[in-house]
């Protein structure tokens, strides 16, 4: 989310590597639209992710999606990926995420995401938690 309160926005454009013969976006490639949102959202909010796995050694990874596909994007559409912070735990972080033609929902998912250090969870970074929180 912003300062004040409405979800971090993404705009993309679908090319024609991103669909499928139909002209219709591949289903997998929703993930990678989100996931290029979820890197910028977290950029906005002025977490840098090299520098913290440099330093601290730690990388958010996700854990969970739950993807409801609603209406097919097409080669050349326009998309806008809304991303909302959901809820914020010890080392977990949910987002809601929306794709977008218009004002006309075409997917979306729930995302969890868990701070990991090596192959273990750990608290998110008192720095980060406050720079996610606002």
């Amino acid at each position: 989310m912003t300062t004040d309160g409405t979800p971090h926005t993404f705009t993309l454009r679908v090319y024609y590597e991103d669909t499928d013969l139909a002209g219709i976006v591949y289903y997998a490639n929703y993930l990678k639209f989100i996931e290029r949102a979820r890197s910028e959202w977290v950029r906005a909010v002025g977490v840098d992710q090299v520098r913290l796995k440099a330093e601290q050694g730690v990388v958010f990874a996700v854990r969970r999606v739950e993807a409801d596909y609603l209406r097919p994007a097409h080669f050349d559409d326009q998309l806008t990926v809304t991303t909302a912070l959901i809820q914020l735990g010890g080392a977990r972080i949910e987002l809601e995420q929306k794709v977008l033609r218009g004002v006309e929902p075409v997917f979306q998912a729930r995302v969890t995401l868990v701070c990991l250090a090596g192959a273990a969870a750990v608290r998110i970074p008192a720095a980060v938690r406050a720079a996610l929180a606002v």
